[in-house]
């Protein structure tokens, strides 16, 4: 797909002149001595002159590329210049709108036909006026409020309606003489079958000392702006973009007009790719009607011209696309565009980076700007009906110009400014996730206590709004994650850290996963070795907690073997609880004592998390007095760092340290300190695990508290996810079998005994499934858990 051949004249006229004064020039110094230095003046001028001349011709060849070739116009106006109604060319389509507004003329005195500029304003309503004329037999006049690109005041669309009706025009622009010559108008046309057309009303103050109208016969129609619909006294029928099948036939309509070559052209009303076509452009009529003139013109095929507006608009901002002739057609003929102010438009362009809305304080970040001169400009986009609100105070590009937004981003934004955009963007939102992503544990306390708090103060809510925006940063597009620049790399990925600080608080593992593996498919990560042990440790916790003790040792013996060595006492930690999931407890012990030993000192809650493992480790292992020295010391950790997730785990494990040397009246106070935490931590799971602990704790200890102990382990029956089968949900059936016996309900003991034993082989817990067979028969008492 080629563009109109560019003259080559202009280069070789430039070219003669230039090379006419070097020449000049050195005649001039071989003549010097004979002409006593009269021709060395005479060559500089020429010289001067020439280079002057070619800059003009340069800056008049590229004026001419730019200038629109002969396409079909929007209006035909009479040729002898009257102020008579004029006739849309070409005009299809849009039966039912311009029957609409020839309704509402008939029926009011004053209709304003209102929408975005180049919407089809200015067509529709000189449709609907020509469609009724024939009802005004006292004339029918047109006036353009926007003749030669410049609004017209008030008072000089008073001062052209008086030389049309032969009235009095006003002396003045002040309000009173305005007010003295509408009236004058308003005695004219009263009684007399007239209609008026004002065409291109840009602002309500160039027709606001027309209305109301004149009463009885006399009708005036309006077409314009957005502003108009705030007036007093008109009907205002809004018009919005054509439809796909409208917009197609603006496309195949103005290729019928086009001298097209001498091949077979298919129906494009017929072609798949032309209603692509159509969308790509916002179907926005005069940009149709441009592009299916052009493409006839030259012969284009629609699908290539489907695939180089494609090209353009999907492939990744970072990345060099040719701009093709089609797309800069496309550019040139948003005249809706063109009409905003520079900062306008540039806010505009950079809002279709994202493909999700943003607030002001984000889009204050993008444009690199001061969130006040960004709220006055979103106000001018929302006016002009470029963009569109969302939810939360944000802001996004309307989706049908979405596309178009992309292409003016990619004409009129270089390469390095589109990146500088994105650093700056993806920097903003890697900030504010880290500081929230920070603040997780400690507002969600506060807000389980019945604490409100505003958006930006809290974690989740925000992370909630923008949950959109943050996955549609990180999640770059598939083929352009190897030519991601570098100054984005660093601030992506921490980004990608603090948003899977989030998936992992908020639970959703999927897409927890899928972060991941987008990091492991990242560049950097094979050149630096510890974000991709990072992103196994995510990997390991993430199969953990996915019950996957198995897959999540693999992938921490990944994470163990890339990081560095402060990385690797969290990758360490990790493996040793995958380890002891597993049951290999020495090797557990193993890790988790390296993982203490590579803390920092001043990592107080990793040391706090090191002792709570190993304190497990150490009671799996059943040496109690260095398991209650490790979870003594955790507990006392987390409850000054105000951790009481943390601290509640501690207590819990507690339990059992103190049930097991027999200080039953400890156990029982750490249990219920235990559940005390727990009532302000949005965890069921561990919750679940305390409540068990308390009732095994309360049932072995103080049998005469058996329906204590029941409804404490029925209570963490029902918060077990019973389709995620656990060695956990196995040990709450047997002790909940226990309680049941206690209280003398035999039938349901035998029940819980039975689903423990088939939980505890599904699930590979051979110690559970013997204490439950051991209860089936009589033999043996309660299990250790």
């Amino acid at each position: 797909m080629t563009g109109p051949r560019t003259p080559r004249w202009p280069a070789a006229v430039a070219v003669l002149t230039l090379v006419g004064g070097v020449l000049g020039n050195v005649a001039s110094n071989l003549l010097a001595g004979l002409a006593d230095t009269m021709l060395g003046p005479a060559s500089i001028v020429l010289a001067v002159v020439g280079a002057v001349a070619s800059v003009v011709v340069e800056i008049r060849r590229r004026r001419v590329e730019r200038e629109p070739a002969a396409e079909p116009t929007d209006l035909v106006t009479p040729a002898t210049g009257a102020p008579s109604l004029p006739y849309p060319a070409g005009f299809t389509g849009r039966a039912e709108q311009t029957g609409a507004i020839v309704a509402a003329l008939l029926r009011e005195h004053a209709v304003a036909v209102v929408g975005r500029r180049a919407a089809g304003t200015s067509s529709c309503a000189v449709q609907a006026a020509n469609l009724c004329r024939d009802r005004f037999p006292d004339g029918h006049y047109y006036v353009d409020l926007r003749r030669g690109g410049r609004p017209r005041s008030a008072r000089e669309v008073l001062t052209a309606l008086a030389r049309i009706l032969g009235t009095t025009p006003p002396a003045s622009g002040r309000a009173d003489d305005l007010d003295e010559a509408a009236d004058e108008l308003r005695r004219q046309l009263d009684g007399r079958q007239i209609l008026l057309v004002l065409d291109n009303v840009d602002r309500a103050a160039q027709v606001r000392p027309l209305l109301p109208p004149a009463a009885r016969t006399c009708r005036l129609l309006l077409a314009g702006g957005p502003a108009l619909a705030s007036l007093e006294g008109l009907v205002a029928y809004w018009l919005a973009e054509p439809d796909t099948a409208d917009a197609v036939e603006l496309f195949a309509a103005a290729g019928g007009t086009a001298p097209t070559p001498r091949v077979h052209r298919p129906d494009p009303r017929t072609d798949p790719a032309v209603r692509e076509i159509v969308e790509v452009c916002g179907r926005q009529p005069r940009t149709v009607r441009a592009l299916g003139y052009r493409t006839a013109q030259h012969g284009w095929r629609y699908s290539d011209v489907r695939d180089t507006l494609r090209r353009a608009v999907e492939t990744a901002p970072h990345q060099r696309v040719p701009v093709s002739p089609a797309a800069r057609l496309v550019t040139d003929r948003d005249t809706a565009y063109h009409a905003l102010s520079a900062r306008a438009r540039r806010l505009y362009r950079l809002m279709s980076l994202s493909p999700v809305p943003l607030d002001r304080p984000t889009l204050a970040a993008l444009a690199g700007r001061r969130w006040t001169d960004v709220a006055t400009l979103l106000d001018e986009l929302a006016a002009a009906a470029f963009v569109v609100g969302a939810a939360g105070d944000r802001y996004e590009v309307r989706p049908l110009l979405a596309p178009y937004a992309r292409l003016h981003l990619r004409e009129a934004e270089p390469v390095a400014a589109r990146v500088a955009a994105q650093a700056r963007l993806t920097r903003h939102l890697a900030r504010r996730a880290e500081r929230h992503a920070a603040n997780l544990a400690v507002t969600v306390s506060l807000l389980n206590r019945g604490r409100s708090l505003p958006l930006e103060d809290d974690p989740a809510g925000w992370f909630d709004l923008h949950q959109d925006l943050l996955l549609a940063v990180v999640k770059v597009p598939a083929g352009a994650a190897e030519t991601l620049p570098r100054r984005i790399r660093r601030w992506w990925f921490r980004l990608a850290v603090a948003l899977c600080g989030w998936l992992a608080h908020a639970d959703r593992l999927d897409e927890w996963a899928e972060v991941c593996r987008i990091v492991l498919d990242m560049p950097t990560a094979g050149d630096r070795p510890e974000i991709a042990g990072w992103a196994h440790n995510e990997l390991g916790v993430l199969r953990r907690r996915r019950h996957d003790p198995q897959g999540a040792a693999a992938a921490l013996t990944l994470a163990v073997a890339e990081r560095g060595r402060r990385g690797t006492a969290q990758a360490r930690m990790n493996l040793g609880l995958a380890l002891l999931d597993l049951g290999q407890v020495d090797d557990a012990v193993e890790h988790l004592e390296l993982s203490r030993r590579h803390r920092s000192a001043a990592d107080r809650a990793g040391i706090a998390l090191t002792d709570l493992g190993l304190g497990a480790a150490r009671l799996a292992r059943g040496e109690l007095e260095t398991a209650h020295r490790h979870l003594v010391r955790a507990a006392n950790t987390f409850r000054l760092l105000g951790d009481a997730r943390g601290y509640a785990a501690a207590l819990t494990n507690l339990v059992l340290v103190h049930a097991g040397l027999g200080e039953h009246l400890d156990a029982a106070q750490a249990g219920q300190a235990a559940l005390r935490e727990y009532e302000s931590v949005a965890d069921p799971a561990t919750r679940a695990t305390a409540l068990l602990n308390a009732g095994a704790t309360l049932l072995t200890s103080v049998p005469g508290q058996a329906r204590e102990a029941y409804e404490l382990l029925a209570e963490s029956h029902r918060l077990r996810d019973s389709r995620r089968p656990t060695a956990g949900l196995g040990r709450t059936l047997l002790y909940l079998g226990d309680a049941a016996a206690a209280l003398g309900d035999h039938t349901e003991a035998r029940r819980r005994w039975t689903d423990a034993a088939d939980l505890g082989e599904e699930v590979g817990d051979p110690a559970g499934q013997a204490a439950a067979d051991a209860r089936l028969i009589g033999e043996g008492g309660p299990a250790s858990r």
